[in-house]
């Protein structure tokens, strides 16, 4: 009998970068992030393949890391172009709508082009990308106890519908409804 594995955390994230160096001082001048860890190696040690590579591990805070690979040999690096650009990002957490509003101004500071506060019911959030073309995103939490119950109460009601109607259900409508817009706060 087996049993289903007990995770703690997500260890690492990885992504690939077009230069290490130039990734890494991005991280640590726009985000902050502490420097961590380098391996480097010119055989891939899963599979013994020859594709020498530089593997970067960035602490993000909170037990959280972020890592990226520079790989000289292979083609450079590109998206999925059936994907849009808005689908795959990285999202980082603030403390709250103040320290978000404080990142934008940094970050447009530093001359990247800044999207939102976007308010999503339960978060507002800001959209950049790094050197790489990631897309990043910094959210600040400002649901309620109630929201976050109300919305674990029909995700199972709306992942069915989803399912059989592939059109988005209805059951928590009100998260795109902005009390700002409506002059309620």
């Amino acid at each position: 009998m087996t049993a289903v594995p007990k995770l703690e955390r997500i260890h690492h994230v990885a992504y690939r970068c077009r230069d290490a160096k130039e990734t890494v001082e991005w991280y640590q001048r726009v985000l902050g992030m502490r420097y961590t860890t380098a391996f480097a190696e010119d055989h891939v040690p899963s599979t013994g393949e020859f594709d020498p590579y530089m593997h970067v591990f960035l602490d993000c805070g909170g037990g959280n890391v972020l890592a990226f690979f520079e790989l000289p040999n292979q083609p450079e690096m590109g998206k999925d172009p059936a994907t849009p650009a808005w689908v795959q990002h990285l999202a980082f957490k603030v403390a709250d709508l103040d320290a978000l509003l404080a990142a934008k101004a940094h970050i447009e500071s530093l001359g990247i082009e800044v999207l939102g506060p976007t308010y999503h019911g339960i978060f507002r959030s800001i959209y950049f990308f790094d050197p790489n073309g990631h897309r990043l995103e910094l959210a600040c939490d400002i649901g309620t106890p109630d929201q976050y119950a109300e919305l674990a109460a029909v995700a199972p009601a709306m992942l069915h519908d989803w399912a059989e109607t592939k059109r988005a259900p209805r059951h928590a409508a009100w998260l795109h409804e902005d009390p700002a817009e409506r002059g309620d706060s």
